[in-house]
């Protein structure tokens, strides 16, 4: 990250001196107003976040559902689908890359938001949150939700009155991580995005790499400013996070 931020105060000769020069002579402010200058910054930070927070509420609406149902809840074939589900964490996304394109454009559905964020809410992709989930879930006692439906609690009243709420911590480094994913995707809004109006910020970058010539200086300012709202996050969320991946793997 330090030399990251380096970098981006280099004028284009520092990048190129031999020896090389670590901490630039002055600190090369134009780089940043360079990036604003050659391409659409905030309206590619507005899209990114859009793409990012629709990710994650849709991740949260559906992925605990299904951890809830593969824990607690008793029906025939439950763990051979789960390991269905689990098993969908040995294909890459370079494997149904071909297969998911065709099927949204015969959607006509290529050029949108949609093929970004819907699957989230379908669970589609989610087998490794959906595994964390359910991890965090074994742990609580069954004693207490067998209580609840003995006093007349359905399985979703369960599921939100009591479940949840004793869940924050893993629910929040799902969030994270969910967040992270959608914010640095590039193969994804490469594939489905064309107008450069809705492009994100991972494809913003990539405008700064020529054919013949990488402008390293503008590349890392852009990266910089791409990076600080990961950084502001784990900031504030890294107790939750921290929390959340210490109970997954704890089975009681």
């Amino acid at each position: 990250m330090i030399w990251l931020l380096l970098t981006s105060l280099k004028t284009d000769k520092e990048l190129y001196t031999n020896p090389p020069v670590i901490v630039p002579k002055s600190l090369h402010w134009q780089n940043y107003a360079d990036v604003f200058r050659q391409i659409d910054f905030l309206g590619m930070t507005w899209n990114t976040f859009l793409v990012s927070a629709l990710c994650v509420v849709g991740i949260l609406l559906s992925a605990p559902l299904v951890a809830f149902a593969c824990s607690h809840i008793d029906w025939v074939g439950k763990k051979p689908l789960f390991v269905v589900v689990i098993a969908t964490l040995l294909l890459p996304y370079q494997v149904t890359m071909i297969p998911t394109y065709i099927v949204w454009n015969k959607l006509e559905l290529i050029g949108t938001y949609v093929p970004l964020v819907l699957p989230a809410f379908l669970s589609a992709g989610a087998g490794y949150y959906v595994f964390m989930l359910r991890q965090f879930f074994m742990t609580l006692p069954s004693s207490l939700f067998q209580a609840a439906r003995i006093d007349g609690a359905s399985d979703f009243r369960i599921y939100w009155q009591i479940l949840l709420p004793l869940c924050k911590p893993v629910i929040a480094t799902v969030a994270v991580f969910v967040f992270l994913g959608a914010w640095s995707d590039f193969l994804g809004p490469l594939l489905y995005l064309n107008d450069q109006a809705q492009y994100t910020l991972s494809l913003g970058l990539y405008a700064f790499m020529q054919t013949n010539y990488v402008m390293w200086e503008k590349l890392m300012a852009a990266s910089a400013m791409f990076t600080l709202p990961i950084v502001v996050l784990f900031f504030f969320a890294q107790k939750q996070f921290i929390e959340g991946i210490t109970l997954t793997g704890i089975k009681g």
